[in-house]
């Protein structure tokens, strides 16, 4: 059998990572799980242009479903920091680089690492 290439590896890290986020968040439908594969299989194609951007796939996985749950559904994850004020998402930070966080830009604070939402007791469901 052959070793799983560090492509295969960062991409099944990324999609474990956002999926565990997801399922603390209670939205890990099948609806909005597809939108996981279907980031996934961008950033394949992504990484095989810029093998050296394999570091990045789970911040990029990560914002990829943000966006199109936000199409789709709302918002999300919501910050669980500001108890005040309209609800708002996190980001992921680094836009583009290694160990992805999710950010509440608001309070100027790092809530969990990208897959730790659930961990924390965090992940909040998408709001309109």
């Amino acid at each position: 059998m052959e070793p799983i290439s560090p492509l295969e590896q960062a991409l099944h890290a990324a999609r474990a990572l956002v999926l565990a986020d997801l399922v603390a968040g209670k939205v890990a439908e099948a609806d909005v799980v597809s939108l996981v594969e279907e980031s996934v299989v961008q950033r394949r194609w992504w990484v095989d242009q810029w093998p050296e951007g394999v570091q990045y796939v789970a911040g990029l996985v990560a914002q990829d479903v943000q966006d199109a749950l936000l199409e789709r559904h709302g918002r999300w994850p919501l910050c669980p920091v500001c108890g005040t004020g309209d609800p708002h998402a996190l980001d992921v930070e680094p836009e583009l680089g290694p160990d992805p966080h999710w950010v509440c830009h608001q309070a100027g604070v790092k809530v969990a690492a990208v897959g730790s939402l659930g961990s924390s007791g965090l992940g909040g469901a998408p709001s309109s």
